[in-house]
């Protein structure tokens, strides 16, 4: 018996920043960000990088939605628990894929992380600030002009400057930073993604 051809509606697209094309993903595996969104992570065929997509696909058919990860005001035992020397990906929701893209290839190096909750309708911690940007030591700020004027992570990165904290820009395209920004380094993911982000990651390790 020959093998069947894979059928095309089983194939998921995404695409590669690095090659700036989108690709037919290999070894795609079915994931969900805290908040509990799906999304699906894999494999660029051409360059090996890792490749993300926000959205259901068929591999999520038949699995079960996690809960979405929530810190509650008057659940203080519930607090995450950050490893020393965690980066906080700091992002708008326009820009989750890219961000999630950032801290799939950091979490690759051996760098672990914390994803921002962009989600507009978010949850008032207690004390007013999330435990992760107290105990992560460093932030990655994705900036677009899309997501630049979004108030829950001008908080974050705000709280971060006010605490002394090294914060970096991944920028996308051609984007102003907001005035508190403009000292921070900052790098363009857009124009040479792996350039970029080896320039990030020294930032960051510096």
């Amino acid at each position: 018996m020959s093998d069947t051809p894979q059928d095309e509606t089983q194939i998921i697209q995404a695409y590669c920043v690095r090659c700036k094309q989108s690709v037919e993903m290999e070894n795609p595996e079915a994931v969900w960000t805290s908040r509990g969104t799906p999304g699906t992570r894999g494999e660029c065929p051409e360059c090996g990088g890792t490749v993300f997509r926000m959205g259901a696909t068929h591999l999520h058919e038949g699995l079960e939605r996690p809960e979405a990860v929530v810190v509650q005001k008057k659940a203080r035992r519930q607090k995450p628990k950050i490893a020393p020397d965690t980066v906080y990906i700091n992002f708008a929701a326009a820009d989750e894929e890219m961000a999630q893209q950032i801290a799939a290839d950091l979490n690759k190096i051996g760098m672990t992380t914390w994803l921002h909750d962009a989600s507009p309708d978010g949850v008032n911690w207690a004390g007013g600030v999330h435990p992760a940007l107290k105990d992560c030591s460093r932030m990655v700020v994705v900036l677009s002009a899309e997501g630049v004027g979004d108030d829950a992570a001008a908080s974050a990165w705000t709280f971060f400057k006010q605490k002394r904290k090294p914060v970096v820009i991944a920028h996308i395209g051609d984007v102003e930073p907001p005035d508190d920004l403009r000292r921070s380094p900052r790098f363009d993911v857009d124009a040479d993604y792996k350039t970029a982000l080896r320039a990030l990651v020294q930032a960051l390790t510096r």
